[in-house]
């Protein structure tokens, strides 16, 4: 894995999550589509709150933080991690015991900026301690197994671009 070309996917994620938030009004920001599914507002809320609570899962793996394991990757990992983006059918909802832990809240637009900067502070933070850190040190995400930091990292790239494509759904309706 090319962790300086995840780094650059990152970057250019965080990018366009920034750059949508100038072209969209604040009405607009809030509002529930037509067809129901999330608003804008909780699209952001989404995706910052999980790329953060995914780095501090890396930063525990990078660090040793975690007991080493032979476990990994379950099949729907092991798929995620091959293809680099979620399989196009597959329409997942949070779990209810994570978003118990991280409710999806509709936040203001400065928020979101707040949190942008917050999230590519992390990711600047994170990158060279995932360079050092131990394959066998592993922290287990909810849907696909046990991850080590670089696989944390790729994941952090996977779900921003999945959800810019739910913005475009948004977009569009």
């Amino acid at each position: 894995m090319n962790i300086a070309k995840e780094r650059k996917a990152i970057d250019a994620a965080l990018n366009n999550y920034r750059a949508q938030l100038d072209t969209i009004s604040d009405e607009q920001f809030a509002e529930t589509p037509p067809g129901g599914g999330w608003s804008y507002a909780e699209v952001y809320s989404h995706i910052l709150q999980a790329t953060l609570a995914s780095s501090i899962s890396l930063e525990r793996c990078a660090l040793g933080n975690c007991p080493p394991t032979k476990s990994g990757l379950n099949f729907l990992g092991k798929v995620l991690m091959i293809l680099g983006r979620f399989p196009p059918a597959l329409k997942l909802k949070v779990p209810p015991a994570l978003a118990a832990k991280m409710p999806v809240t509709k936040i203001s637009k400065e928020d979101a900026k707040n949190l942008l900067i917050k999230c590519r502070r992390r990711m600047d933070d994170m990158m060279p301690l995932i360079k050092q850190s131990s394959p066998i040190s592993r922290y287990k995400h909810t849907r696909l197994g046990m991850l080590n930091a670089a696989q944390w990292y790729k994941f952090i790239r996977i779900h921003l671009e999945h959800h810019l494509k739910q913005m475009n759904r948004i977009k569009k309706n």
